[in-house]
This record gives structure tokens, C-alpha cells and sequence, in this order.
């Protein structure tokens, strides 16, 4: 595993130098047919992240925000988001991360989530089986287990929020500690360093979160889809904890219903 963490560091890093030539400059912002931006940022990063994993990994396939697929019925297949929070990044706000993860046969087994920009730089790291780290020192999830202790995070709140299992949701929040609403990979970050204690979120895909849910994993979190499948390709919400509250809060995402309720597209 470690040859393949080491790669995927080095590519965020690659990436890492294009964001900050171009962050607060003078670029174009296009949109996607899903109104998403798109700058040339995110796509000299993808590509430059491509470059150092093919020149490595010459068999391995690709999955991008920008570039789209190429083999991606290989045994092993990179997961790139090479700017997760453009809009943050086009408006000259650091809330936004280069998301790199490799996928061996259907399973996640190697995450690198990096926001160079965000409070002096942060990058998560983690391999199954080697740990997760952030900034280079071992991180792990937090001990609570009580609801009456939690801090809860909640993201993409408009999408929750437009669900019929809203009102069970609702009931959660008067019995947490604390309740948040992060967002994109720092709640994340947060909750694998034991500095929160879970997540519900929504109105995501599989890039936004395949490289943190290794990251969690490794950290000793649980993540699984608001309605308790398997992080996958068509994941769209997320449940994950801190691995100690997953049956606490299960009760009140049981109305959640991943056909009915997680956006599509």
C-alpha cells in the first residue's frame, strides 16, 4: 500500500502548486450542464495528477471530475476530485480540497484529501491497513458515545432538509450536544481526528468523499449512505461516526430513504 500513498501524495502535492498559481488570479470560470463551475485550475490539476500516477501506475484506470474515465474497468482505478469546492476556490475563500483515492476491485483502499490553503494546510492520509494521519501525525476518532455528548455535523442542510425523514432528523438535533454544519472535506477531517463525533450529509457523489472515507476508516470511524449502503459509485449521502454512535443515531435516519430521498444525478 505505502507505494500507492506515497504516489497520491506526490500527485496532490503536483496539484497543489497549480492551485496556488492560480488562486486569487485572474482566471475564466465556464459551468457545467449542472451549473457546477469549472475553471482551468481544476483541469491542469487533474491532469497534472493523471501525469504522476500513469507515469507510476501505467495499468490503472481513472475516474475524473473534469477528464472523465479512462480504463475504468481495471483491477485498480484512481477516484480524482482535483479542486472539491470550486466555488469556494472562485471566490477566493480556502474552503476547498484536492480528493485523490484508489479503488482496488470494487473496495477503497487508499485516500489523500488535501487543502493547501485552509488554516496553514492540511492533508489527510491513509492506506488500509497503515493508519490514517493528518499533517503527518496519527490521527484517530473520538470516544464519545453518548448522544448528550455528540457534536453533530450536518452538510448540504437543503437537501436534508427537503426530505420526508426531516422530522426525524429534527428529533436528533434537540438531543445532541452540539450541532454543525462544516461541510466538504473538514468535517471529515474533523471527525477522523476525534474533534467531532458524526456526520449526516447529502447532495454528494462518490468523489466528494472516497478518498475521506478511507481516511475515516483508518482513523477507526464507520461510513456507510444515510440509508445504511455501502459507499459506492452511485453514493449520494453520507451516515459516519466516530465508530461508537452508529446504533444512537441509526433510529433517526431509519425514515431515509436512498431511492426516494438522495439527489440524483
Amino acid at each position: 500500500m505505502q507505494p500507492f500513498l506515497d504516489k497520491a501524495v506526490e500527485a496532490a502535492r503536483a496539484a497543489e502548486a497549480i492551485i496556488r498559481r492560480y488562486y486569487h488570479g485572474d482566471f475564466e470560470v465556464e459551468h457545467k450542464a449542472d451549473a457546477s463551475p469549472v475553471t482551468i485550475a481544476d483541469i491542469e490539476c487533474e491532469k497534472a495528477i493523471k501525469a504522476v500516477l500513469s507515469e507510476a501506475f501505467p495499468e490503472h484506470g481513472f475516474q475524473g471530475e473534469e477528464l472523465g474515465g479512462e480504463q475504468a474497468d481495471a483491477d485498480y482505478v484512481w477516484l480524482i476530485d482535483p479542486i472539491d469546492g470550486t466555488k469556494s476556490f472562485v471566490r477566493g475563500y480556502p474552503f476547498f480540497s484536492t480528493q485523490i483515492a484508489l479503488r482496488h476491485r470494487g473496495e477503497l483502499i487508499v485516500g489523500v484529501s488535501n487543502a493547501p490553503l485552509f488554516n496553514g494546510g492540511e492533508m489527510a492520509c491513509a492506506a488500509k491497513g497503515l493508519g490514517a494521519t493528518l499533517n503527518g501525525e496519527p490521527i484517530r476518532t473520538s470516544s464519545i458515545d453518548t448522544l448528550a455528548k455528540t457534536s453533530l455535523s450536518l452538510g448540504n442542510i437543503a437537501s436534508l432538509a427537503a426530505s420526508p425523514a426531516w422530522t426525524s432528523l429534527g428529533s436528533l438535533i434537540g438531543q445532541v450536544h452540539r450541532i454543525r454544519g462544516y461541510g466538504d472535506f473538514y468535517h471529515y477531517h474533523l471527525l477522523a481526528s476525534g474533534r467531532i463525533d458524526a456526520i449526516l450529509e447529502s447532495d454528494l457523489n462518490i468523489l466528494d468523499i472516497a478518498a475521506l472515507t478511507v481516511i475515516l476508516r483508518e482513523a477507526g470511524g464507520d461510513i456507510t449512505e444515510l440509508g445504511g449502503g455501502d459507499i459506492d459509485l452511485p453514493t449520494r449521502s453520507v451516515f459516519a461516526t466516530n465508530g461508537r454512535l452508529r446504533a444512537a443515531i441509526a433510529p433517526f435516519v431509519a425514515d431515509w430513504d436512498e431511492a426516494r430521498d438522495a439527489p440524483k444525478g
